[in-house]
């Protein structure tokens, strides 16, 4: 009569030994994919700062095409985001707070230059905006030549990086109580003032946020730059255009120019973090 209750014990104890079996199994098999994955992604940007010495990275930064990279790419990429965010914030602001006809076209369009091909977006701004383009050819009856100049790459990096400031700035003006909008209204406050007073300030986190993503979309455009405004040094060659040049003579100087942009990229994904962080 004490078999059954000793078996029943042993059986349990089975079950439960199983069961703690799976869950080790298990979680060695996530801490294994979770350190290849992270291997996987630290071990490229780890061999950038082992393949240089700080003599040789410091010595690279003084070399002409370095600076000129390097003094192009920030002056377009902070252009290029003045305007993102000087056409971008009311199209945004638009779109969150109100119904129109064709708005889920207009959102389409918006998010088209994220999955279009950077060659493909290149090729399409040349086409539109060259010597011999559907407006090109009109400017250039003016004397206005846009393509392989620097105006080409602001207007590149607004082309690819817009989106990324779009659609964040139209999430965080959802995300804003209307009621605060509507007590405006009702104290007499014009539609400007409500937006300028109250919604976007309420949304500053997210705006923000977006501003430094796009910010670092258009520092790291290589594809329609190239193809839009060329590779000329101090007119139109960025960083990521200057690494894929310098590569084939001065490893060192490439190496330089990378290890600024995965710098600079960990510091936008840190502020991005930290403000989204505060604003939540």
């Amino acid at each position: 009569m004490d078999s059954t209750p000793s078996r029943q014990g042993r059986e349990v104890l089975r079950h439960a030994w199983r069961a703690r079996l799976s869950r080790g199994f298990q979680t060695l098999f996530a801490a294994a994919l979770l350190v290849l994955f992270l291997l996987f992604v630290t071990l490229p940007v780890v061999s950038l700062f082992l393949r240089i010495s700080p003599e040789a990275f410091f010595r690279s930064l003084a070399e002409p095409v370095v600076i000129d990279a390097l003094s192009l790419s920030l002056t377009t990429a902070t252009a290029s985001t003045a305007i993102v965010l000087l056409l971008g914030t009311p199209l945004a602001l638009l779109n969150a707070r109100h119904e129109y006809p064709g708005r889920a076209l207009v959102d389409t369009l918006t998010d088209l230059p994220i999955v279009l091909p950077p060659a493909v977006a290149g090729i399409a701004l040349l086409m539109a905006f060259g010597r011999r383009g559907v407006v090109g050819q009109y400017l250039n009856e003016f004397g206005v030549s846009i393509a392989f100049t620097t105006v080409a790459v602001v207007l590149a990096q607004v082309f690819v990086a817009s989106p990324f400031y779009i659609r964040q700035a139209r999430a965080s003006f959802e995300a804003v109580d209307r009621h605060y909008e509507d007590a405006a209204r009702t104290l007499g406050a014009s539609p400007t003032t409500v937006a300028l007073r109250v919604t976007i300030p309420l949304a500053w986190g997210g705006l923000v946020s977006g501003a430094i993503l796009s910010f670092a979309r258009a520092l790291g455009e290589f594809g329609a730059t190239i193809m839009f405004a060329g590779n000329y040094q101090g007119r139109t060659r960025t960083m990521p255009l200057a690494i894929y040049t310098t590569m084939q003579g001065d490893l060192d100087a490439a190496i330089s120019l990378a290890i600024i942009l995965v710098v600079i990229s960990f510091v936008v994904i840190a502020a991005v973090k930290v403000i989204t962080r505060r604003n939540y």
